[in-house]
């Protein structure tokens, strides 16, 4: 019941963030929100590996790339709609993570982070060289002009569809933090020989994080192709998307689901409001004063603020003080 009501107050929420965009009337409001709430998306995607779990995850690109090409190919073959683009990377994209992760989960720390940015490096690579998506030269994917049975704008539909996604990804991190699944998570980043001792299943558990972090990320990345109308290697495989997802959620803070949230709301908006106002190329250096800031005032995030005695981030981000 209380997944539920939960879900009843992000719709209620939605509502009212689509009727202040209706209200603004700016075009630009609907390419700024969707950017936002791709970042919402793909920074709760990131934390149900790097936050609940601890297993840090370089890979982002990859993954996001995969369900964006997958509706390159798909575009080709049938041009099916925006939602089965979006359950086509999704599917892809978490059976990829689960090879990947079986391949991968065995290794530990910053070991386990090189094996996944080799990961993207290799898809990047695979990628660039396939012809049929248009390899480094890239690929046109032309969007209507208005969606269908609805009749609005397309931006304006893609931004919907983001929004709805970025509920039901949302209310899943939160069912999965307060789920026996969630107690396994934590019990695997605290402290995984003591879990393996007590029986926890971690390689099982470790999978599955793996296969829904990468198939969340997957799903995030299914409408790019419509949203930019052109698609190359170096706008999938994205240097900033992938330093905005991590980044993200160590600044809200990783232990719980309004972490990930409260980063890629703040970061994505101040990002989106320098790019009209200054030059998008302040995007990464944004990132990065803000991401030392809170190293130095907040390593726990700003969750951390509010509950200090809880560990918001990963093992890794800590640093050990020697005497």
């Amino acid at each position: 019941m209380g997944n539920v009501v939960f879900v009843l107050k992000l719709v209620v929420v939605a509502a009212v963030v689509c009727v202040i965009a209706r209200l603004i009337d700016n075009a630009y409001v609907y390419f700024a929100g969707y950017v936002v709430l791709q970042y919402i998306v793909l920074a709760t995607a990131w934390n149900i590996l790097g936050g609940y779990t601890g297993y840090v995850n370089f890979g982002v690109a990859a993954f996001f790339a995969i369900g964006a090409y997958t509706t390159v190919v798909l575009h080709k073959l049938w041009s099916p709609p925006i939602p089965l683009d979006i359950v086509a990377g999704g599917v892809i994209s978490g059976l990829i993570g689960l090879g990947t992760g079986y391949l991968t989960l065995r290794l530990r720390g910053t070991f386990f982070g090189i094996a996944t940015l080799a990961m993207a490096v290799v898809a990047q690579t695979l990628v660039t060289n396939w012809s049929y998506v248009g390899g480094s030269r890239g690929t046109y994917v032309l969007r209507p002009m208005q969606a269908p049975i609805l009749h609005i704008d397309y931006v304006q539909y893609l931004c919907l569809v983001m929004l709805v996604l970025s509920i039901v990804v949302v209310a899943s991190a939160r069912a999965i933090e307060h789920s026996r699944l969630g107690v396994g998570f934590a019990t695997i980043r605290d402290d995984e020989l003591a879990a393996e001792a007590s029986g926890v299943p971690t390689l099982r558990l470790k999978l599955l994080a793996t296969a829904l972090s990468g198939g969340f990320m997957g799903m995030a990345g299914a409408p790019l192709p419509y949203y930019v109308t052109y698609l190359d290697p170096s706008s999938g495989f994205s240097l900033s998307t992938a330093v905005n997802t991590i980044a993200m959620p160590l600044i809200g803070g990783t232990a719980s689901w309004p972490g990930p949230v409260i980063g890629a709301v703040l970061l994505g908006t101040l990002q989106q409001l320098a790019t009209v106002t200054i030059s998008s190329a302040l995007s990464l250096l944004i990132v990065g004063l803000m991401l030392v800031g809170f190293v130095v005032a907040a390593p726990n995030g700003i969750i951390g603020w509010f509950s200090p005695h809880a560990r918001s981030t990963p093992r890794w981000f800590h640093l050990r003080r020697t005497r």
